[in-house]
């Protein structure tokens, strides 16, 4: 569930450098529909600020919109040499920061059903700490529904997410 993953996240992020240098972070889990799932911020810092939940909204309707992560939405944009505003994507509404990634269920290939975010550091840093949450969670989840010794059906799910943008 939304709570779970985003306990998930919150605690890698306090496992992690960024953390223990006093760094913070915003992390949001909300429905397409725009229900706010899961919100927290991690840190002492000034990092995590109104202009943050900002920067979160934007990113979360940059991967409901484009049905990918913003940071391959970023990455895609920049190597062709083009804006965000060249696809639609103009801002204040959309953000390209890069740690925004959309939950899709197997059955329902239409629209993902809710988008994870974290913004707090590089963009690479925010997809990374997504993803391997995101990763990690799956396999835990799988751990438990098909116990210990079901490695196929934990792999199937995390190669999903590794394959996701």
């Amino acid at each position: 569930d939304a709570y779970t993953l985003g306990q998930h996240i919150r605690k890698r992020f306090r496992a992690s450098q960024r953390h223990s240098k006093g760094r913070g972070v915003a992390i949001a889990i909300k429905s397409v529909a725009g229900h706010i799932l899961f919100a927290c911020s991690v840190g002492e810092s000034g990092d995590v600020n109104l202009e943050s939940w900002s920067c979160i909204e934007g990113m979360i309707a940059t991967a409901i919109k484009t049905g990918h992560s913003s940071y391959y939405i970023e990455r895609s944009l920049a190597s062709r040499g083009r804006n965000p505003e060249q696809i639609g994507l103009g801002f204040p509404e959309y953000r390209l920061d890069g740690g925004a990634f959309p939950i899709w269920l197997t059955n329902v290939t239409a629209t993902p059903v809710a988008v994870a975010a974290a913004y707090g550091e590089s963009s690479q840093e925010d997809h990374q700490l997504i993803v391997k949450s995101i990763r990690d969670y799956l396999i835990k989840v799988g751990d438990e529904a098909m116990g210990e010794g079901s490695p196929r059906s934990t792999h199937r799910r995390v190669a999903s997410v590794a394959s996701m943008r």
